[in-house]
């Protein structure tokens, strides 16, 4: 593949662990995450940044896509650097298509993206994490467990729901239970992501990971996430989603790096989303007839 040593190292740790760090490559970083926490800052109702004491974990938690008002967040998404890294370790053109922004932790319980975003063919899809601030234990660390991403890949026919058109307050929470039977099965053990300001964590896929318990609610714990797809694939979410009856809640995707749409193609062909039938008059008068005599 002609890596260089430290690709090399990033490609290892991917396949091996399902994650790798490294520090993001733009030199003026600092400066950009400095505009950025500026200019989010106020976007967070109910934190209050300039009081050193007050619960930063009371407001909101997440920004998404800010990177259609926010020049510097659109940049770091839209890194070249990163992009052409991805695009050589996955063997297709990467493309950034949504970006989140957190001034505090989650503390979301394990899981993996896979039931957010999927793809056609399967796993063309990881998310880069950038710690905006150093990061402590006591801040609520993102955590991970190494070697999760190699598990199976869990799906609604797999634990036994409709997706299609179904309704949820969470797209996790269905599978949180499957979740937790892997861990206990495989005895994985989380580990923290101690960052320093400007490093960068590529995850795949299926890692499973999430954010720990807060222990100081004073402290901020500023990130972005940007996900990436891949060309030439099928784009949906598989929580809303039947796969074994072709029914996919597909994803109409924007690049952040050029604008440009992504369509959804397949072996390079275009997906299109199947067109509603329309009924015939005949059936249409029998089924209000039907209606009138009950």
């Amino acid at each position: 593949m002609g890596l260089t040593a430290d690709e090399k190292r990033i490609a290892t740790e991917l396949n091996e662990r399902g994650y790798s760090v490294l520090d993001f490559p733009d030199a003026e970083i600092d400066a950009k995450i400095e505009r950025i926490k500026a200019n989010l800052g106020p976007r967070y109702k109910g934190i209050a940044f300039d009081d050193p004491k007050s619960d930063k974990t009371l407001g909101e938690r997440r920004l998404q896509d800010a990177w259609k008002f926010d020049d510097d967040v659109r940049a770091i998404a839209a890194n070249q650097v990163i992009i052409d890294l991805l695009s050589k370790l996955y063997g297709r053109s990467a493309f950034p298509f949504q970006t989140l922004n957190f001034p505090v932790g989650t503390q979301q319980d394990a899981h993996t993206d896979m039931v957010h975003f999927s793809s056609l063919p399967e796993r063309f899809m990881c998310g880069v994490w950038l710690a905006m601030e150093d990061i402590g234990a006591d801040a609520g660390p993102l955590f991970y467990l190494p070697g999760s991403h190699r598990w199976l890949a869990l799906t609604n026919s797999i634990i036994g729901r409709r997706g299609h058109r179904s309704t949820l307050d969470s797209a996790q929470a269905p599978y949180a239970q499957g979740w937790t039977a892997l861990r206990e099965v495989y005895g994985a053990i989380e580990e923290p992501f101690l960052a320093r300001k400007g490093q960068a964590l590529i995850w795949t896929a299926n890692l499973l990971h999430g954010g720990s318990r807060q222990i100081d609610n004073t402290l901020t714990r500023w990130s972005q996430v940007t996900h990436y797809y891949f060309d030439d694939c099928i784009y949906y979410t598989p929580a809303f989603s039947d796969e074994a009856l072709g029914r996919l809640d597909l994803r109409h995707l924007t690049s952040i790096a050029d604008g440009l749409p992504r369509p959804n193609t397949y072996l390079g062909e275009p997906v299109e989303t199947p067109a509603k039938k329309k009924r015939h008059p005949f059936a249409k008068r029998l089924i209000r007839r039907l209606r009138g005599l009950n």
